[in-house]
């Protein structure tokens, strides 16, 4: 028998502590310590298990504690240095989407893993959805041909976090695009077998977040004075092979309601995410295909055991730093066209 992964969390809030939850869903591998500057957080640490050894600096941490991999769980801006320190320690890394503020330092981290020859592992839960490896599978077969088209929509019709810094931009990077758009970006491009993107033209808008809100929201109110990142945005991007994909993403916009979805156009046949189906002409017929079941399990929890099984197993991993990096310089593109007004070759 395989001893426990022993795992360390850096940053213990919402998404740290859901860490927590998870791998005490998984096995091989389990949360020992966690670091977050706040008492606040890691009191709340405290309350799910007494026996996480707490740190108020990641740093002390690495260097007490005996670990074997850390989870990045800090806001965007913070995810690269952690990472850093910890492959550089010896430790393999998962860290949260996105993978960075920018792809300067989301280079610097693949650079950093390869020469550690650790794995560095990118928290992308989307892709591995049952309707995604259905999709996946279809490109992979050639059952959609030459992919065309891509049309990623990933819409709030007023989800404005009412917590956190995801307002504001020196944090975070950027809003909707870089915190919910990443999602469904980084699926498809997944999906459609991860073509490298080569430009990018996109815009962005505020024009909700950054006032007084004047209607009733259930995610409540949101600090609307340090309102700093986009509404909406949009951006198409093109690829080496030739195919566009156009992405859509807000965290409020005057439409009739939420929508996640991808719809793939191919040279053979078409697919969507919501519902998962594909679309062919079979038998002199123009046919729509729905499978009868897909799955059904949790991506985040598989995502965690997935990289528990890499680390212990050398399982190949399917969320690797290479493409959060691809990702990354994909929102750096549409982000950079927004402001500039223009085509951003990538």
């Amino acid at each position: 028998m395989k001893p426990e992964l022993q795992v360390g969390i850096i940053g213990s809030g919402g998404i740290g502590r859901h860490y927590i939850n998870m791998f005490k869903k998984c096995s091989g591998g389990r949360i020992v310590a966690a670091a977050d500057v706040s008492e606040g957080a890691l009191s709340e640490v405290a309350k799910m298990d007494k026996d996480i050894e707490r740190f108020t600096d990641y740093r002390k941490m690495l260097k007490e504690r005996k670990l074997d991999a850390v989870a990045v769980c800090t806001p965007n801006k913070l995810h690269c240095d952690p990472t850093l320190d910890a492959l550089n320690a010896g430790l393999h890394v998962i860290v949260e989407k996105p993978m960075a503020a920018n792809a300067k330092d989301a280079e610097k981290m693949c650079k950093t893993a390869k020469k550690a020859k650790k794995l560095l592992m990118i928290g992308f839960q989307c892709r591995f959805q049952p309707t995604a490896q259905f999709i996946r599978n279809a490109v992979d077969a050639g059952e959609l041909g030459k992919i065309l088209y891509v049309r990623c929509q990933a819409m709030r019709r007023r989800g404005i976090p009412s917590w956190g810094m995801f307002g504001r931009k020196d944090i975070q990077g950027g809003g909707a695009m870089i915190d919910v758009g990443v999602h469904i970006l980084e699926m498809a491009h997944y999906m459609i077998g991860k073509p490298v993107p080569v430009e990018a033209d996109g815009s962005c808008f505020t024009y909700i977040g950054n006032r007084e809100p004047d209607a009733l929201c259930s995610w409540g109110k949101w600090d609307h004075k340090t309102y700093t990142v986009e509404d909406l945005a949009v951006g198409m991007l093109r690829f080496d092979n030739g195919a566009r994909l156009v992405i859509e993403s807000s965290f409020a916009a005057h439409i009739e309601k939420d929508v996640s979805n991808v719809t793939i156009m191919g040279e053979k046949g078409g697919a969507t995410t919501e519902p998962p189906m594909l679309f062919r002409d079979e038998l002199g017929h123009m046919v729509n295909i729905t499978p009868a079941y897909v799955g059904n399990y949790d991506c985040f929890q598989y995502k965690v055991q997935h990289f528990i099984d890499c680390v212990r197993d050398g399982k190949k991993c399917e969320a690797p730093g290479e493409d959060g990096l691809m990702v990354q310089r994909m929102l750096d593109a549409i982000y950079a066209s927004a402001e500039s007004g223009k085509v951003v070759k990538i």
